[in-house]
């Protein structure tokens, strides 16, 4: 194995350098798996010593989560941006967070990569199972409160019941729409992601989509 590349030693912040060795530790695992990301790597591809990452961080492990939990708010964030600047009539809102989750920078193939290196370890490691559960829930509690707020009779637990489905449908379309990019025509995930979780909510996902500022590609 080629050794790690280091980048050029400068001064940075605290919060820049913990950015810095959190980065360095996504690279290394979406390059070789988990086990790539030891200390002394992470160290040279982040242009410190071994030693400096143990007055960021207590542990390998710690940083490693750190590293997962990074990537998952940062996602579940993009998609919380994407509430921006969008009017306030419920479908609305929720077309514009579906299409984000289903768009690039969320929908990309280094992050589903990423996110494969961590998941063999979620099942032994009972912290980075913790943190996993947490991330999910932020971004399955944004969906549900998007749902509650739609103009119709709902139960809290059907709402539940609806974001849970409606999660695992976009997770599954962020899936393959990430590794298989060529295998779709542009715009035909988020079509499908709208119309798919507009079919279980009873709403015309489509329809509010051409609302938002910057609706994308839609397929008819």
């Amino acid at each position: 194995m080629e050794p790690a590349a280091r980048r050029t030693y400068r001064r940075e912040s605290e919060e820049t350098r913990r950015a810095d060795l959190i980065t360095a530790t996504q690279e290394l695992v979406a390059e070789g798996g988990p086990e790539a990301a030891t200390v002394r790597a992470i160290a040279a591809r982040a242009g410190v010593t071994a030693g400096l990452i143990r007055h960021y961080f207590q542990s390998k492990d710690e940083l490693t989560r750190a590293a997962f939990v990074s990537l998952m708010d940062g996602m579940t964030a993009k998609g919380a941006d994407a509430l921006e600047g969008v009017g306030a009539q419920p479908e609305e809102r929720l077309a514009a967070f579906v299409s984000a989750s289903l768009r690039p920078p969320v929908m990309d193939v280094g992050a589903v990569v990423l996110w494969a290196g961590y998941m063999h370890k979620v099942r032994n490691d009972p912290a980075l199972r913790l943190a996993h559960e947490a991330s999910y829930l932020a971004y399955r509690n944004i969906l549900q409160s998007l749902i509650a707020a739609l103009p119709r009779e709902a139960t809290e637990a059907q709402q539940r019941a609806e974001a849970i489905a409606c999660n695992g449908l976009i997770d599954g379309l962020w899936l393959e729409g990430s590794v298989l990019t060529h295998a779709f025509a542009p715009g035909e995930i988020v079509t499908i992601g709208l119309r798919s979780v507009g079919a279980i909510l009873g709403v015309d996902l489509i329809a509010h989509s051409a609302m938002l500022p910057d609706p994308g590609k839609i397929l008819p």
